[in-house]
């Protein structure tokens, strides 16, 4: 079982937030994001997309760049889990 550090939450949304600062930055129509940290990291795969989700809606709602966000999910199970987030927004 993978252990879990304290942060981590804190540092998966910091890492959001760097690269969408970064798209604004340099003006990107589109980035897409795997799921991130949900592999061998072994964060819960819901918790990664209600971050991912929560991240990415506060940025779009403040800036215009980027104009399309993807999010890259590799399997059905990680699909649900960053649907959920999503159909609430």
């Amino acid at each position: 079982m993978a252990r879990r550090r304290g942060g981590e939450p804190e540092i998966l949304a910091g890492c959001y937030q760097s690269c969408l600062a970064i798209a604004l930055e340099r003006r990107f129509a589109a980035i897409a994001f795997p799921a991130r940290a949900t592999g061998i990291y072994g964060f819960p795969r819901e918790a990664a997309a209600c971050i991912a989700v929560a991240q990415v809606t506060a940025h779009l709602a403040a800036h215009d760049k980027p104009e399309s966000v993807i999010f890259v999910c590799f399997d059905e199970a990680t699909r649900a889990a960053y649907d959920a987030p999503l159909e609430s927004k």
